[in-house]
């Protein structure tokens, strides 16, 4: 679709400077940008691109005032901030992308299932008994939605995603391509043999609104009761999320960590990649945890730690420079011993 730089600034509170008829039909990055694309300018380090950008539309602050001459073929949109405007049209450019509707074939869509307005259904997928999907709900092909699943208003399913039987979802979640959501509990009991049998896993799995997902992500339902992802998390890719967990409100959780069972964590935290948190433990809010962390006990709010046990970060850093000098530190008390040692033998 085309858009004139005039409508595009009536979506932005923008004003226009330059041709107010000019089309485009894309979006680039302002140093790859071609004929007909949109960029923006919000980072002061790469001012020196508007001068030669190919872009047909540039996004810039209001007080932008360029200190070279910019190409004739170029029109401003000035706003109060290109990068908030700027992400506003991805917003908009990715809902036009999702913007299907229908039931595709072949599908199986089970007659008990209730549909709300504009769902659409894409081909190969199995919809169960009972599933409930409200207004505007997209599952792309290929996936699986297992018995009384109840997915909210908006809410997107990519392709190849398997969502288990009871898992209840918010509205505007978003979960994508191989992500498995309800699956068993990692829950097994040893015997008087030592063998070990599988404890039946009848929880569920809830997320809140606007709860997002990432690739081959997989969260475990409950034991008993509930798995909880609360309202506004963002989950990376190649996440694991342990049976009755309970990961509290916008967190944000770094690709390839693992969250073991019955763990909470508070809310806003910052999690880097490859962390491993410990069963049972409580996480409080406002903490940051460096990647490749290791939680074995509890965390306090406002913490930010390191290492494997982790520990507060400005003690590990210290530690780490330490931790280099190791080398040198043994050599030094290996010439003190020495030293020591010829002392001793001349006392005596």
């Amino acid at each position: 679709m085309q858009f004139t730089a005039e409508q595009i600034a009536e979506l932005l509170e923008g004003e226009v400077d330059g041709d107010p008829q000019v089309l485009v039909n894309d979006l680039a990055k302002i140093e790859e940008a071609r004929s007909g694309t949109l960029t923006f300018l919000a980072n002061p380090i790469y001012t020196e691109h508007i001068y030669r950008t190919k872009a047909t539309i540039a996004i810039v602050a209001r007080h932008f005032k360029p200190a070279q001459p910019l190409p004739s073929t170029l029109t401003l949109i000035r706003v109060a901030d290109p990068r908030m405007a700027f992400t506003q049209l991805l917003e908009r450019n990715s809902e036009l992308r999702y913007d299907k509707k229908g039931i595709e074939q072949p599908s199986f869509v089970s007659p008990s299932a209730k549909l709300g307005k504009n769902v659409y259904i894409g081909a190969f997928s199995y919809v169960s008994d009972d599933v409930v999907l409200a207004d505007g709900v997209k599952v792309f092909p290929n996936c699986y939605i297992g018995d009384g699943v109840k997915l909210g208003a908006n809410t997107r399913i990519h392709a190849g995603v398997k969502i288990y039987h009871g898992t209840v979802m918010g509205a505007n979640c978003v979960v994508h391509s191989g992500a498995v959501i309800g699956a068993d509990g990692f829950g097994f009991v040893p015997n008087a043999k030592g063998e070990y049998e599988k404890m039946p896993q009848v929880g569920n799995v809830v997320f809140e609104d606007r709860v997002e997902v990432g690739a081959n992500t997989t969260i475990d339902r409950a034991t008993l009761g509930t798995t909880y992802i609360r309202e506004g998390t963002k989950l990376d890719n190649l996440i694991q999320v342990g049976h009755n967990a309970d990961i509290g409100k916008h967190n944000v959780i770094v690709s390839q960590t693992g969250i073991a069972g019955s763990t909470k964590v508070g809310d806003h935290n910052q999690i880097g990649g490859q962390v491993g948190i410990a069963g049972h433990l409580t996480v409080g809010s406002h903490v940051q945890i460096a990647a490749q962390s290791g939680i074995g006990g509890h965390v306090k709010d406002g913490s930010v730690i390191q290492g494997s046990p982790a520990f507060p970060k400005p003690l590990h850093d210290r530690s780490q420079v330490v931790f280099r000098k190791l080398p040198e530190l043994q050599k030094r008390i290996d010439a003190l011993e020495k030293e020591l040692a010829e002392l001793k033998k001349e006392k005596r």
